[in-house]
């Protein structure tokens, strides 16, 4: 409801009792027999002074009335001169396809590296599945002949193939394509919303043909080039303890967007490691992209 009209009307109301004492002072007969307009009021020339003593009242409360709507139509044209929601808004020229610019300093710039709790770590995948040993296997086949605990070539031709080396933004890894492809566009989000984690970004490796350590026989994704494992400023997580680096915690929200499955969620906590879930690699497969 717009408030001038309204309260224009308003005055209009107001003003009825004026029109009225008027037209009745206007168009009294003056035949010396006028009766007082106000029971309480003389007659004769009292009826004069009553009708002007109401009509200097009501001619009052319309000067008040109008400094009223002068009031608010000052203030109504400042809300109308304001942007509005469904006006694009002066960003005063950013180009908001371009990463944003600072509005202040980090607050966080130096907790990056901070040790945190994981909150729920058991469910933070949700929707997404770990790339078990068998998967892979039967998927692509052993990455070598023979594994042993340390890291060695791949012999496989498929995944050789697949396999690239080069800079996915922060860090360098040696990875199958789909996974390069895949984590340069992560480290390409991150850098867009918080520069300063993406420079502090630190890898500890990501190709490594081995088992996973403590076993005769499961392979390791990192062996089939669909794993790293990242942290902060270079200190490495402890394994097993249930924390992990804040920024890690960051980074999980842009990797598990992109469909890779954080490690915190393993029985036993491994915050740094990130793999390609499993229903990511089903949809690669699907696209003939591996």
């Amino acid at each position: 409801m717009r408030l001038v009209p309204a309260l224009a009307i308003a005055g209009a109301v107001l003003a009825l009792p004026l029109i009225w004492i008027g037209s009745a002072y206007m168009f009294a007969p003056d035949d010396g027999t006028s009766k007082p307009l106000f029971s309480d009021a003389p007659a004769g020339s009292a009826v004069d002074s009553a009708a002007r003593i109401e009509i200097e009242i009501l001619r009052q409360q319309m000067e008040d009335l109008q400094q009223r709507l002068g009031t608010v139509e000052e203030e109504l044209s400042r809300l109308q001169n304001m942007p509005r929601n469904d006006q694009p808004f002066d960003f005063g020229g950013q180009d908001m396809n371009e990463p944003l610019e600072r509005l202040g300093e980090n607050q966080i710039v130096d907790s990056y590296a901070q040790t945190v709790l994981i909150a729920g770590r058991r469910k933070i995948n949700e929707g997404l599945s770990v790339s078990r040993p068998s998967f892979l296997v039967e998927m692509f086949g052993l990455p070598r002949e023979v594994l042993s605990d340390d890291c060695e070539p791949m012999t496989n031709p498929k995944l050789k193939d697949m396999l690239i080396t080069g800079d996915v933004g922060p860090i360098r890894v040696s990875m199958l394509r789909p996974a390069v492809e895949s984590m340069t566009r992560v480290f390409e989000k991150v850098k867009q919303v918080d520069v300063d984690l993406y420079n502090r970004i630190s890898t500890a490796g990501a190709l490594c043909v081995r088992r996973i350590r403590g076993s005769q026989s499961s392979v390791s994704t990192h062996a089939f080039g669909l794993a790293v494992d990242l942290n902060i400023d270079g200190h490495l997580d402890t394994l097993g303890d249930g924390k992990t680096q804040l920024g890690l915690t960051i980074l999980s929200d842009f990797f598990q967007e992109e469909g890779w499955f954080w490690g915190a969620a393993f029985s036993r906590e491994d915050s740094m490691h990130f793999e390609v879930a499993k229903e990511t690699i089903e949809k690669w497969r699907a696209a003939g992209d591996i």
